[in-house]
């Protein structure tokens, strides 16, 4: 009996890298996530917009289990990263975080050297076996990350002391350097001004190639210029989500119009 499933299962089965099927969250009795269901596509930028409060970033947080860290929150339902069930009670928060990175709204680099930072994480997940494997680490995450030309100088400096937009790169070089498969991101570059945001959405473009990334964005034209897919969230509802272009330019729902016309946000 052949058991291989067939082409059509196989490409539904590899589709997706994330999939959350009626994701439910609450804080303590409010309900903060209704009902979410959406999969998430694999090497592909996949954006969150609508106005503050809508429960974007709550969502965000369920894909690494980062709510886990609030006493009052609960989430139901399921979400998958490649089948898995990152709610399974085998899992390893740790290790899932490894697996799905996050660079956070406000540049938050350690109170350590530029090196130190990318090398925390190989560090404490054993990837490297020795210092030269380690410097490779280091100095290949950090041009992935587009800051090797403008560290490679100063690896003994602190973190801290570089520029907001250089700090935020050294977060996604430190993000990177444990070699995740998926790359959340909450607002990276709400903190930062415009000529470094051109970089981080230039490295966001360039990262899609190796990762799934998902970005919560404030900005719609920030989510029309890096994402390939569009997710408009509304008062706890996963209003629609599809491919950008359409979101923009057709949205089928009236909430998502009035959003992206600006008659509400």
């Amino acid at each position: 009996m052949n058991e291989m499933p067939n082409l059509e299962q196989a490409s539904a089965m590899t589709t997706s890298k994330i999939s959350a099927n009626n994701v439910q969250v609450y804080y303590g009795d409010t309900h903060a996530i209704r009902d979410v269901n959406i999969e998430i596509q694999p090497q592909s930028v996949t954006a969150f917009i609508g106005p503050s409060g809508c429960g974007k970033s709550t969502f965000l947080r369920t894909l690494n289990r980062m709510n886990d860290t609030i006493d009052i929150c609960r989430v139901e339902g399921t979400i998958t990263i490649d089948g898995e069930d990152i709610y399974n009670a085998k899992v390893d928060p740790v290790q899932l975080r490894a697996k799905v990175g996050m660079v956070f709204q406000k540049p938050n680099p350690f109170p350590k050297s530029i090196y130190d930072n990318v090398a925390y994480g190989p560090r404490i997940h054993g990837l490297a076996r020795n210092k030269a494997e380690l410097d490779d680490i280091v100095a290949s995450s950090l041009q992935k990350a587009g800051l090797w030309e403008e560290a490679k100088d100063r690896l003994d400096e602190p973190g801290t002391g570089m520029s907001g937009g250089q700090q935020q790169r050294l977060c996604i070089a430190r993000a990177i350097a444990v070699s995740p498969e998926v790359i959340l991101m909450d607002e990276p570059c709400s903190a930062l001004d415009p000529i470094a945001t051109a970089k981080v959405e230039e490295l966001i473009d360039e990262l899609r190639e190796n990762y799934t990334i998902v970005i919560v964005t404030h900005s719609m034209q920030q989510a029309a210029r890096v994402s390939q897919r569009t997710a408009f969230f509304h008062m706890g509802v996963l209003v629609e989500e599809g491919p950008t272009e359409d979101i923009f330019t057709n949205p089928k729902d009236k909430r998502t119009q009035d959003y992206i016309t600006g008659r509400f946000g």
